[in-house]
């Protein structure tokens, strides 16, 4: 075989995209696609966490199958696998925090010694970390293992930083960004490519992460009221349009050699991520000056007025809930979650469980839209709400809800509420 048929050759088998200024944009733009999507199947379509991680492993599996067989970097394949993966990343971590309750310390330091032990089998095997020899099937799972290791390291140590180190959404995304734009200036100062590249696409999870909470968070939690929809649809299309000029290009001039620079010019791909960035912050502002943030009920949690089940016969009396005096929590204004909770404890009052059961859905809806907002204030009454909130729909989902069991997990929760509500 001639050196310009081996080339060749290598070339047609080079399965992961040149690593260009719109390669780091489509990933973050990734990252919160995938959280969101993931999110709104469980919570809004309701399938639940179990039902929604069997469907996207399932699909991710499908899609690495394809992804595997084919001969060389085709983009739609590539970016709908590494959407996947950061659903699948995300999922994972979510498993040991929220199911099992390991410690985000932990579950970091584990992810980290599990993308460590990646990178020495890999290394032992091949001989080198190097993007561009992505080039053998062996190689190509290396790669997608690391790449997993990644999201799930990226999902526990970003949750780290702006949960239990109560840093936030709004200062995630300076610190990410920062640690980010560290990590091009050591490259640019001569620091090893295949370092800084897998420490930079660590980072690009939580920074998509807090991205996007900053998009979608209300107001009152220092958000800019996008909502996940808005912001996901945004998303989706500027990746959507960046993806799409991949493939044009791939197909027109095939996969451009190993060190070459990027198809189309790095003029153009500078132009085209430019472009995309520009998008996201015009549109995202823009479209957030436009949202009105509803003036703020102010009724607090302990004067919603609260039906208490009565005899078995299912009569049940209305009481008012008597007002506690409590200092400003951390958590701020709850009012919105305490008035939903309230119709719920109503239906639930009238014996009217279906109803509850629909009501209950606006209350699960509306919680999880407030996480990035909540959490961080202080995770231990949020977890202990999130806590209460569960065991709401569980009593309410039952496959046949007792009208007692349901009262008095609605009542629990009221409970609280009205004692961590920051007026």
């Amino acid at each position: 075989m001639s050196i310009s048929s081996a080339v060749r050759t290598r070339t047609w088998l080079t399965k992961v995209p040149a690593i260009t200024a719109t390669f780091w944009v489509i990933k973050v733009l990734s990252t919160t696609i995938g959280e969101t999507f993931a999110d709104y199947l469980s919570v809004n379509v309701g399938l639940g966490p179990l039902v929604t991680d069997g469907l996207m492993l399932t699909v991710l599996a499908i899609a690495f199958v394809i992804q595997f067989r084919t001969a060389k970097y085709t983009p739609w394949i590539y970016w709908s696998c590494v959407v996947l993966v950061s659903i699948v990343g995300t999922q994972i971590t979510d498993f040991f925090t929220d199911t099992l309750g390991v410690s985000l310390y932990v579950s970091t330091s584990v992810f980290a010694v599990v993308l460590a032990i990646v990178f020495t089998v890999w290394y032992r095997q091949e001989g080198t970390l190097a993007i561009t020899s992505v080039d053998t099937p062996r190689r190509e799972g290396f790669y997608w293992a690391a790449i997993l290791t990644t999201f799930a390291l990226g999902t526990a140590a970003g949750d780290l930083a702006t949960e239990a180190l109560s840093l936030g959404f709004r200062n995630g995304v300076l610190i990410f960004g920062g640690a980010i734009l560290l990590t091009f200036l050591a490259r640019r100062a001569g620091a090893s490519l295949v370092l800084t590249f897998w420490i930079a696409y660590v980072l690009t999870r939580p920074l998509g992460a807090s991205l996007g909470d900053l998009l979608t968070q209300s107001k009152d939690f220092g958000g800019l009221n996008l909502g996940a929809s808005a912001t996901s649809l945004l998303f989706f299309a500027v990746i959507l349009v960046l993806v799409t000029r991949e493939q044009v290009l791939a197909a027109r001039h095939g996969v451009a050699l190993k060190g070459d620079g990027p198809l189309g010019g790095r003029r153009g791909d500078y132009a085209w991520a430019g472009a995309g960035i520009a998008a996201v912050v015009v549109l995202g502002f823009g479209f957030s000056s436009l949202q009105s943030t509803p003036a703020s009920d102010t009724a607090t949690v302990a004067d919603q007025a609260a039906p208490v089940t009565g005899a078995s016969s299912g009569a049940a009396a209305v009481a008012p809930v008597t007002r506690q005096v409590h200092p400003a929590t951390a958590l701020g204004n709850l009012t919105k979650f305490a008035t939903i909770g309230a119709d719920v404890q109503a239906k639930v009052g009238k014996n009217d469980l279906t109803g509850a059961k629909t009501r209950v859905k606006d209350l699960e809806v509306a919680w999880d839209d407030s996480e990035a907002g909540l959490k961080p204030r202080d995770a231990g009454k949020w977890h202990q709400l999130d806590g209460e909130i569960d065991t709401v729909l569980t009593s309410l989902r039952a496959g046949s809800p007792s009208q007692a069991d349901c009262a008095a997990a609605t009542a629990a929760l009221i409970a609280t509420l009205n004692q961590f509500d920051g007026l």
